[in-house]
């Protein structure tokens, strides 16, 4: 949007430059065409009024003005007398006197501008105008006839030789008193024409860009306040999606963000409010029932033990795996409960001194199966990780409790712990036994599921729910892979935190490591 924004300005600025500068840009390059033809063409009329006058000291006044022509602007005058095939002294003749120009001028009175191209102009602009002998009409008449020419010039809108041919400024014969005597041709270069064109142009292609590019900054600025708002509400909502429920956007922008924001901030609210009744219900209800739970289970027990009935006591063992189960259950509910309330923040642990404080409490359950764990992976000078207090615990608790009970008697569960990165640290479990299909591997962390494997049958289904929601809440990420050889592979990735004095934080009920 920001981007479609920024083009639409650029855009307008742009349809607003063309409008202003190209006309104008024409315009002057009009006027630059208009003025430097009219002063060649009087350039040219003053040499015809000094060839016209016939005696030698005009024709010496014209090779000297034609000489100071040619060394002062980027033009050359050519002369050539009434039969087109003289030379004027002490002017030359010019190299191709027989051509059309000439003709119009010698022939027919006529003043013929060329400027050689279609387009702008070509290389140069040559005008050739007709000297008219002053002992039958004198210079007035003759200045006069060419204002005239002027005159028709204008007023019927030609432009001579403007489109590159040799078109008439002034149509018809000459008057009989008016008796030609040769013809005056100024070859005027328009090299300094066209870099004043190129100036002309140039300027404002280069003033365009740089309108445009202060128009897309500015374009990028107004983008961005106008869309802050938006980008606030997205913001709120991918927290929202990831389970943030406190996450509320600001009221700002205008009218109609501002009337979206509070609608989603009120329907936040409510939910939030919602959720965390639910969750207080489930924290409540699964406290309240692991007292009974705990009774209930004592009670099978004694039954047990003063029935001597197989069958009776066969009815109270199947009683005590279900009271079993349910309080694993709701031991779990009352985990996620707290879980998903968030209680704690994450502090620094260090991670093989907490693996390998676990393993000692399951290598004892492991050896009445003939299990064997094993810790592989990096050396002690793991960084530290950081895990909410009593979360990391809990993990791998559940994590070693579902290996035990898939794994096959006499064997082996690896633990692995190394650093992937500078951010990162990993722990894998892998167990021998079944493993999971690619489709029980993508169910297997949502809430109450239960393979078809030994863990299906006993297990509360909320194991590896507890663990994505531990890792999760923690900053890191949980998987599920198959493990090399058969089996499954657990792994945990975990945050880890900048390295420093190596300590770990003394928790609840857990031994100091160390002297």
């Amino acid at each position: 949007m920001i981007r479609r924004l920024i083009l639409s300005y650029v855009a307008l600025v742009a349809v607003a430059l063309a409008a202003f500068t190209v006309p104008v840009a024409f315009t002057l390059t009009a006027q630059l065409r208009g003025d430097t033809e009219e002063s060649v063409r009087r350039e040219a009329t003053t040499m015809a009024l000094l060839l016209g006058d016939g005696d030698a000291p005009a024709r010496q006044a014209l090779a000297r003005m034609a000489g100071a022509y040619a060394d002062e602007t980027p033009g050359r005058v050519e002369v050539v007398a009434a039969d087109g095939r003289s030379a004027v002294e002490p002017l030359p003749l010019p190299a191709h006197p027989d051509d059309p120009a000439f003709g119009a001028a010698l022939k027919q009175g006529r003043t013929t501008v060329d400027w050689g191209s279609r387009l702008v102009w070509g290389p140069e602009l040559v005008v050739t105008v007709p000297a008219f002998a002053r002992r039958e009409a004198s210079a007035g008449d003759t200045l006069g006839r060419a204002e005239r020419e002027d005159g028709r010039r204008e007023e019927g809108g030609a432009e001579g030789g403007a489109e590159g041919g040799a078109e008439d400024e002034a149509a018809g014969e000459p008057a009989p008193a008016e008796r030609i005597v040769g013809a005056v041709r100024v070859r005027y270069a328009t090299a300094d024409l066209s870099d004043r064109l190129w100036r002309i142009w140039g300027f404002r292609a280069i003033l365009a860009v740089g309108v445009l590019a202060v128009a897309a900054g500015l374009g990028a600025i107004v983008a961005r306040l106008l869309t802050k708002p938006l980008r606030q509400l997205n913001d709120m909502a991918s927290r929202f999606g990831d389970g943030d429920l406190t996450a509320r956007s600001p009221v700002t922008g205008p009218q109609e963000t501002q009337t979206l924001a509070r609608t989603l901030n009120q329907g936040a609210e409510r939910l939030d409010t919602l959720v965390a009744s639910q969750r207080i219900f489930v924290a409540d209800a699964s406290h309240q029932l692991r007292t009974p739970l705990t009774a209930l289970r004592l009670s099978l027990d004694n039954i047990a033990d003063g029935v001597d009935d197989e069958f009776v006591r066969e009815d109270v063992d199947q009683a005590t795996a279900e009271v079993v189960r349910m309080s694993r259950l709701v031991s779990g509910l009352l985990v996620l409960a707290r879980a998903e309330a968030k209680v704690s923040a994450p502090e620094p642990l260090a991670l093989r001194e907490l693996v390998e404080e676990r393993l000692k409490v399951w290598r004892p359950a492991a050896d009445e199966r003939g299990v064997t764990i094993v810790l592989t992976g990096d050396a002690d000078d793991l960084p530290r990780v950081l895990a909410g207090p009593g979360n990391l615990d809990q993990v791998l608790d559940n994590v070693l409790s579902n290996a035990l009970e898939v794994s096959p008697d006499r064997g082996t569960i690896t633990v692995r712990v190394e650093t992937t990165g500078p951010e990162e640290a990993v722990l894998e479990v892998l167990d021998q036994g079944p493993g999971m299909s690619t489709a029980e591997q993508a169910r297997a962390f949502d809430r109450f599921w239960r393979g078809q494997g030994l863990t299906g049958r006993s297990g509360s289904g909320l194991g590896l729910a507890i663990v994505k929601q531990l890792v999760t809440d923690d900053g890191g990420g949980v998987a599920l892979r198959d493990a090399p050889g058969g089996g499954l592979c657990v792994r945990i990735a975990l945050r880890t935190v900048a390295e420093g004095p190596r300590w770990i934080s003394p928790r609840p009920g857990a031994p100091r490591s160390g002297g």
